[in-house]
């Protein structure tokens, strides 16, 4: 009974290896390989590089992208990392430095620097 008690906890540690490593990253695998199997052609895309594309045709293994109008690429599936949803895009408030009034708009982007808020930068200097 004593040689029974010792292997108790190395079985404990194999049982929670099991459920907070394994399990979790079959899962995970599972899961992208249902998304891969499920591509169709007219989706977009993104590999595991980091590269954006739209699924032009599927031969076997292989995803054919297009990456650019006219331009093509063969990644195998696995190289597909995930799908990417097209994002509605938000209206961005702006404001009107003329008539002091707040706009919306929708296709232009504002990027907030210290400049625009009339922030002091290092050392109290105005920037």
């Amino acid at each position: 009974m004593q040689g029974l008690g010792s292997f108790v906890p190395l079985i404990l540690l194999i049982v929670v290896f099991y459920f907070l490593l394994i399990r979790p990253q079959r899962k995970r695998q599972q899961e992208q390989l249902q998304m891969q199997n499920s591509l169709t052609p007219g989706s977009r895309v993104m590999t595991t590089t980091g590269l954006f594309g739209t699924v032009s045709a599927l031969e076997d293994d292989d995803v054919v992208l297009e990456i650019a109008p006219g331009v093509q690429t063969r990644w195998t599936k696995g190289a597909i990392g995930r799908v990417v949803t097209p994002v509605e895009p938000a209206a961005v408030p702006v404001d009107n430095e003329e008539d002091g009034v707040r706009d919306t708009v929708a296709d232009e982007t504002v990027i907030d620097t210290p400049e625009r808020r009339g922030d002091e930068g290092p050392a109290g200097k105005q920037i």
